[in-house]
């Protein structure tokens, strides 16, 4: 049975563009595949804590396994995380671009997985690169909205998109070896006939994927 650990990012839940391109993507999958396991992690109902000074001394403490209560607390939304992590398969981030990045919500969550003898090691014995990290093996799905268009690379936009691609950059941490599958609706400030078509687009690729993904065909890349 497979896992897919949903991360919801919108603020917006009734009019949200990437809420219902997630759940179209969800239902299609368990259409084909019904057995599979879901975790649903809301980050904008409810989003990770910062990274604090405390959360630092703990996660960089001399002996992790002598950590104090306190220590053990403040680290006990981040474990709780990396826990949903380290079990999906398949990790479907849903999530629009806010001025040109990330919501705050989903770089908080990343900043609470990303954390050494959790997800990553370092070594400074192995030279320039002393980062490895520890999981490996998933796929992850991304699917989003912006406001304009023409984000894709060799597109006037393209400088602009720091969504995309900060994910990607950070992706080895969640255990991503391959390239992330990328369906996006664009145009959504304007409501014009770019953006219905955008979406229509963006739906069919959505369950397109979904069904070949359930079906183990793990090299399929999709950009809507």
């Amino acid at each position: 049975m497979s896992t897919i650990l949903e991360l919801l990012c919108s603020a917006r839940k009734n009019r949200s563009i990437t809420r219902s391109l997630c759940a179209a993507f969800l239902e299609e999958w368990s259409r084909w595949t019904p057995d599979t396991r879901i975790i649903t992690r809301d980050l904008a109902d409810n989003p990770p804590p910062f990274v604090s000074e405390q959360w630092i001394a703990a996660t960089f403490a001399d002996d992790p396994e002598g950590l104090t209560d306190a220590q053990k607390a403040v680290l006990a939304p981040s474990d709780e995380l990396i826990d949903e992590l380290t079990a999906a398969d398949v990790i479907v981030m849903a999530t629009p671009m806010y001025n040109y990045g990330m919501p705050a919500a989903l770089k908080a969550w990343f900043d609470q997985v990303i954390r050494i003898h959790k997800t990553f090691t370092f070594d400074l014995s192995r030279g320039e690169n002393p980062i490895e990290p520890i999981l490996s093996g998933k796929a992850l799905v991304i699917l989003s909205s912006r406001g304009e268009g023409y984000f894709r690379p060799g597109e006037p936009n393209a400088s602009m998109n720091h969504l995309e691609t900060h994910i990607s950059t950070c992706k080895h941490f969640l255990g991503i070896d391959t390239d992330p599958h990328l369906i996006h609706v664009d145009f959504q400030e304007f409501g014009d006939e770019r953006h219905r078509a955008s979406k229509e687009k963006a739906h069919q690729s959505a369950k397109a994927l979904a069904a070949a993904l359930s079906q183990g065909q793990k090299s399929l890349v999709s950009e809507a």
